[in-house]
């Protein structure tokens, strides 16, 4: 039953994109947006195109993937600056961060989207976004930003299983989350911190672990991983290069949050009402 639903809901997808003439794919390289973008390189007859943003909020290592993985997948790419960084009222780090950025992004892809006589725009949003705190994705609805997977039904699980049966490295990354994420809402957002945090990321990545998060507070880094992987990161080994590294960065204390990597911590201050208001704009 469950491979039949997979099915028809992979059939439903490749049923929506086959009405497109033309595509430009918002594509971070993660799961999600890789997934589509495959998909797509096999089904829409008209122009396909894949965009990735670049700036300081984004992990440099992903920017480089995604450009390598468009290339594989045989997709003309292009990486766009991004401008949110520039504007005041997101780098204030407001509650509705996401939906800022997200505004901003939109409007330079369907500018670009025009000017290359592309007609239509979408995301890798799924159909598990529609149950959490998702300010952007009220952005993409507002500008009517095209969300196939979510039209076909497709939760996170199910893009990593089919993505898996069609031998995409990515059906196992790890979630993706801009760096603004690691930094409590109200407090501003720089190049400088954001690099901090960047490079305290690669850090962690290098020494072989799966999955992290390093969370600014001021000049507090508190390291998220995956509960499984506590016990190495106190190995002595580990725990020392850990603190000259982060230290070098920048960061006057290191702390290893103990319940590990929670997805969307930073949201936990968040209300409930406002919740409510952007899950229905």
């Amino acid at each position: 039953m469950k491979n039949s639903l997979l099915k028809e809901k992979r059939n439903r997808l490749v049923s929506v994109l086959k009405e497109l003439d033309s595509l430009m794919v918002a594509f971070s390289g993660g799961v999600d947006s890789t997934f589509l973008l495959a998909v797509a390189s096999e089904t829409v007859k008209g122009n396909l195109v894949a965009v990735t943003a670049a700036s300081r909020v984004h992990p440099q290592r992903e920017k480089a993937y995604a450009v390598e993985m468009a290339e594989r997948l045989g997709v003309q790419h292009i990486v766009l600056e991004s401008r949110e960084m520039k504007q005041a009222d997101f780098t204030a780090n407001p509650v509705d961060r996401c939906y800022i950025c997200k505004k901003y992004l939109f409007e330079d892809l369907m500018k670009l989207a025009s000017k290359m006589g592309i007609k239509h725009l979408a995301h890798g949003a799924n159909q598990d976004d529609l149950d959490d705190f998702r300010p952007g994705f009220a952005a993409a609805n507002e500008m009517k930003i095209l969300a196939p997977l979510v039209d076909a039904g497709l939760t996170k699980a199910d893009i990593r299983l089919l993505s898996k049966a069609m031998n995409l490295e990515t059906w196992d990354k790890p979630s993706l989350a801009c760096l603004a994420t690691r930094i409590p809402y109200g407090t501003s957002l720089t190049e400088k911190k954001l690099a901090m945090v960047d490079q305290a990321e690669e850090v962690i990545l290098g020494l072989g672990f799966n999955t992290c998060r390093v969370r600014l507070h001021d000049t507090v880094a508190r390291i998220e991983i995956l509960p499984r992987e506590l016990e190495k990161i106190v190995d002595q080994t580990t725990r020392t290069t850990l603190i000259h590294k982060l230290k070098d960065i920048g960061f006057s204390y290191i702390c290893i949050d103990l319940e590990g990597y929670v997805q969307g911590s930073m949201n936990r201050p968040v209300t409930p009402a406002f919740r409510s208001v952007r899950k229905t704009e």
